[in-house]
């Protein structure tokens, strides 16, 4: 079942908008969740850091998406370069690994892997509850910033991801895991397409 989308204002970072009714960047927010639930697959790589607190691990990560399926590739460092990773939807459903094992063990709970966290971020954006969302300004531009969480949890407490977007195409930018306030997965964003949706300002 979806959970309901909830935005509330955060103040000053919200842009003006103007009459009743949502604000610009709601409607922005919900016009993101519908591009990723329509998106018959979504592509990207991306720059992965992993905290676990005594150390600290970092990956590249080419990926692609279809709802039904992750496919991730690891490109860096060397020696994982090439490792394949697949995520199925089904409940239950493990990570395969194509070649070598990658032991760095979960970050929380629930599994969370530096691989597993690109189908997470994704699904968050799908159907993850909306706390919050404003426009937040960036150097000379803007970018969309959304908060996703557990609605029954204090702020702060329990898994929150923080989005960054482009408010132009609504490809992600960046994306941040949290468990108790602590951040534990970052993820930076490039050559993203969501359905032949690709920002040609990003390189990959």
């Amino acid at each position: 079942m979806r959970r309901l989308v909830l935005c509330v204002l955060m103040i000053p970072l919200l842009a003006a908008c103007g009459g009743g009714g949502r604000n610009q960047a709601e409607e922005l927010a919900l016009t993101a969740r519908t591009e990723y639930l329509a998106a018959p697959e979504i592509t990207g790589s991306a720059a992965v850091t992993a905290d676990y607190g005594v150390r600290v691990y970092r990956y590249g990560i080419d990926f692609t998406s279809t709802g039904e399926e992750t496919v991730l590739t690891l490109t860096s460092p060397d020696t994982v370069a090439g490792l394949t990773a697949r995520l199925g939807t089904e409940e239950g459903s493990l990570l395969e690994y194509d070649g070598a094992v990658l032991e760095t063990g979960p970050l929380d709970g629930d599994g969370l892997t530096p691989v597993s966290a690109i189908p997470a971020i994704l699904d968050d954006l799908r159907e993850g509850y909306l706390d919050t969302c404003a426009l937040e300004a960036q150097g000379e531009n803007q970018v969309l910033r959304l908060t996703v969480r557990d609605p029954e949890a204090e702020p702060g407490k329990g898994p929150e991801t923080a989005l960054w977007l482009d408010p132009t195409t609504r490809n992600l930018l960046r994306a941040e895991l949290s468990r108790d306030g602590f951040c534990v997965i970052q993820c930076e964003f490039s050559a993203f397409s969501k359905g032949g949706t690709a920002d040609p300002t990003q390189e990959k």
